[in-house]
C-alpha cells in the first residue's frame, strides 16, 4: 500500500473508521430491522470513504447496498418476522445481483477492484436469507473479500478494521449459534 496522507485521505480513514464501529456493532444486534438500520448509516460513512479514496467500483457496490437495504427495511417493515423467501425477494436479488454487475463494467480497474463486487454479492445473499445466523456466518468470507480490496484501494484502516470485523463476525455466529443450541436443549428438558 503506498498511502499519501492528504486531507482527503485522512478523512477517507475517519469515515473508515466510524463505518466500522457501526459494523461491529450489527455483528451483535439481534434483530434484522436493527442490522438493516445500522448497515444504511454505515454505507453513507463507506459511499464517503470510497469517494474521498477514489474507489470508483467500491462507491458503486455502497450504492446498490444503499437501494438493496432500504428495500430490506421497508419489506421487514411491511412484513416483520417473516422468515420465507417470497418470489419477490427473489426477484430483488436477481435485480440486486445485475444492477452490481452492470455498474463493476464502467468501475471496473482490474481483477482486485472486483472483490468489492463478490463482496457486495456476498453480504446481500446473507441479507436475503432473513436469518440473522446465516448474517453473522457470512461476515466471515465477506471480511477477506473487503480486506483484500481495502488493500487495493489503499485504505490502511479498512484493512486494520476489516480484520477486526471478521473477529467480530466469527464471535456474533459464536454465540448466536450456542444460544440457539442453548434454546433447543431448554425445549428439550420443558417436555
Amino acid at each position: 500500500m503506498n498511502i499519501e496522507l492528504t486531507p482527503a485521505y485522512i478523512w477517507s480513514q475517519v469515515f473508515t473508521i466510524i463505518m466500522y464501529i457501526i459494523l461491529m456493532i450489527c455483528y451483535q444486534l439481534k434483530k434484522r430491522k436493527s442490522i438493516l438500520v445500522a448497515s444504511i448509516i454505515a454505507l453513507l460513512c463507506n459511499m464517503a470513504a470510497c469517494i474521498l479514496l477514489q474507489a470508483w467500483t467500491g462507491l458503486a457496490m455502497c450504492v446498490i447496498a444503499l437501494f438493496r437495504n432500504l428495500y430490506s427495511y421497508w419489506d421487514e417493515s411491511v412484513h416483520p418476522g417473516q422468515t420465507k423467501i417470497t418470489t419477490r425477494d427473489t426477484v430483488i436479488l436477481i435485480v440486486v445481483y445485475i444492477a452490481m454487475i452492470l455498474v463493476s463494467i464502467p468501475t471496473y480497474d482490474g481483477f482486485l477492484s472486483l472483490m468489492s463486487v463478490f463482496a457486495t454479492m456476498s453480504y446481500t445473499y446473507s441479507i436475503w436469507q432473513k436469518n440473522t445466523l446465516v448474517y453473522k456466518f457470512m461476515g466471515v468470507p465477506v471480511g477477506i473479500l473487503w480486506i483484500i480490496y481495502n488493500a487495493f484501494v489503499g485504505s490502511f484502516f479498512g484493512v486494520t478494521l476489516e480484520a477486526v470485523l471478521c473477529v467480530a463476525s466469527l464471535i456474533g455466529f459464536i454465540v448466536a449459534l450456542r444460544a440457539k443450541k442453548n434454546g433447543k436443549r431448554h425445549k428439550k428438558s420443558h417436555r
